[in-house]
């Protein structure tokens, strides 16, 4: 990459060191169980990487959904985060395009007469899900007929799904193939809702760090880098995203 390295240096690691903010909660990100300060994962090793190439220690904070982690910008908690780009978090946070994508889906108990996605936002449908999270976000703006119930993470989604009666439970496809063999006759739906952009972002105003980070994330897509880390890290269900529009 051609970006000049000592003012996004600068605005990166204020303190001396790059200080990552991870979901700890996304076990596609995230290795399950990973320690806060030492985790595992492809979100940790694309920071290890990018720490590597600007010459950094890295410091990771660990958050337990992406909402916290998202709110912490205010706080001025993390230099950079690995989040869902989503258009409400935009107004604070400069992303990246994304690195990889996760389908988004939903999943409804035995004998429902849902059928499709398009089923779903209709009078009466209750949808369970976690709040804050990039497809509650996408969920929020385009559900128009249906009732969102938020939950605090994805766990909570899926009790109160179960111990409300609700009629559909929204999550990343992966996490949602796991959840359907715990419920007998539960089924996903076809398709996707949405595909959730997982992103790197900096706070709004360091434009230097900004562009370097969408520098970085194409060439490591390009390079084979993060297909690598879903690799490693045999993450089941996910996919590089597409080279951003020139």
């Amino acid at each position: 990459m051609t970006t000049e390295i000592s003012p996004v240096r600068a605005e990166l690691a204020p303190t001396g060191k790059l200080r990552v903010g991870i979901n700890h909660g996304n076990f596609l990100l995230v290795t399950p169980g990973s320690s806060a300060s030492d985790p595992r994962g492809v979100a940790p090793d694309l920071a290890r990487e990018l720490g590597q190439r600007l010459g950094l220690p890295v410091e990771f904070s660990k958050f337990e959904t992406a909402g916290t982690l998202a709110d912490a910008v205010r706080t001025g908690a993390w230099d950079v985060a690995f989040l869902g780009a989503e258009p409400q978090r935009a107004s604070e946070i400069a992303f990246t395009a994304a690195y990889l994508e996760i389908p988004a889906t939903y999943l409804v108990p035995a004998g429902s007469p849902i059928r499709s996605i398009a089923d779903v936002d209709r009078d009466g449908v209750r949808i369970a899900v976690s709040e804050k999270s990039a497809y509650e976000l996408y969920l929020s703006r385009n559900i128009k007929h249906a009732r969102l119930v938020l939950t605090r993470g994805i766990d909570a989604s899926l009790e109160a799904f179960v111990t409300q009666k609700l009629e559909v439970l929204s999550g990343l496809r992966p996490r949602l193939l796991m959840d359907v063999e715990k419920l007998p006759g539960a089924r996903l739906l076809d398709g996707q809702f949405t595909a959730v952009q997982q992103a790197i972002g900096t706070p709004k105003a360091r434009e230097a760090a900004a562009r370097y980070l969408r520098a970085f994330v194409e060439e490591v897509k390009a390079s084979g880098l993060v297909a690598e880390a879903i690799s490693r890290n045999d993450v089941q269900g996910v996919s590089v995203a597409p080279p951003a529009p020139d």
